[in-house]
């Protein structure tokens, strides 16, 4: 029905318990999700991730049949200067958001790229050099598991917020093995250009976020801002991206009871695109060859 590399984020549904969540996925004929673990976005994965948490979501998850490309969570703020204690609770909560990510079978765990706030904590490039480190950490922890770390950069709301903070934390994390998860919403709300964040970003995007936005909203259905997608996707085709898509629709344009149309018509729509750009490039290639 939809491409086979497009799901759609549990944060789509997220005003709903995580059951009814994921017979809506299922309902619309997605085979794939991403699953919210945001606290304060989504709460389909408890904040306090005990191991009976852990256990209770995993089995919701494998009892509705979906499959799971990523766990979208958050440890806290990544620029943030701990104390023993606080960077204790923090490798737990680490911890626990990688076993989930394993149990679920999920590729990879997504982490923010900073705080919620723009300003840093002590300066720019420390700011950033603390980052770079604690998601390098994650990393080496997440292979422990046998599972990626990525994390979501440009974030509009994040400290890595435009496209110089993200290109900065990007050349931090070269040779690293974390991957950078694109979000065009997130681009478009900072009123920089997608194909220019690719440009920057080639050869290093290991998963995409799709919503619409227009510069300082980031909260729109797909077709009601200002991304283009059509020249978005046709890009990362020429690139050579292999990875998914996900519809992230954290819509604010939308009533509750229309989220399920509005999710399949941008599950069309983006179809549609992705598989007219995967035939134009298989075609191209075979060309050359």
């Amino acid at each position: 029905m939809f491409n086979s590399r497009l799901g759609c984020s549990s944060i789509s549904f997220r005003h709903q318990d995580l059951p009814a969540a994921l017979r809506t996925i299922s309902g619309l004929g997605f085979e794939e999700i991403d699953l919210g673990a945001l606290p304060g976005v989504c709460d389909h994965v408890p904040y306090n991730l005990d191991a009976a948490a852990v256990t209770a979501v995993t089995a919701e998850v494998a009892a509705s049949g979906l499959r799971v490309r990523s766990v979208n969570g958050d440890i806290g703020d990544l620029n943030a200067v701990l104390d023993a204690g606080a960077s204790e609770a923090r490798e737990r909560h680490l911890e626990a958001l990688l076993t989930l990510t394993r149990n679920t079978g999920a590729e990879a765990l997504v982490l923010p790229c900073g705080a919620l706030n723009h300003n840093p904590v002590r300066s720019l490039d420390e700011d950033l050099d603390l980052i770079a480190a604690q998601l390098t950490h994650a990393g080496q922890r997440a292979a422990e598991f046998g599972v990626e770390l990525w994390t979501e950069s440009l974030h509009f709301l994040r400290f890595c917020w435009n496209l110089e903070r993200a290109e900065l934390l990007a050349r931090r994390l070269a040779g690293t093995g974390v991957g950078i998860v694109m979000d065009f919403s997130h681009i478009v709300a900072a009123g920089e250009d997608p194909l220019r964040y690719l440009k920057r970003h080639q050869g290093r995007i290991s998963h995409v976020h799709l919503r619409d936005a227009v510069p300082g909203n980031i909260n729109l259905s797909i077709g009601n801002g200002q991304a283009d997608f059509a020249a978005g996707l046709r890009a990362l085709a020429v690139q050579g991206y292999a990875g998914h898509f996900s519809l992230e629709l954290e819509t604010r344009d939308v009533t509750h009871d229309e989220r399920p149309a509005a999710a399949a018509k941008a599950a069309s729509f983006i179809t549609d695109l992705s598989n007219r750009f995967q035939a134009h490039t298989t075609h191209a290639t075979q060309g050359a060859s």
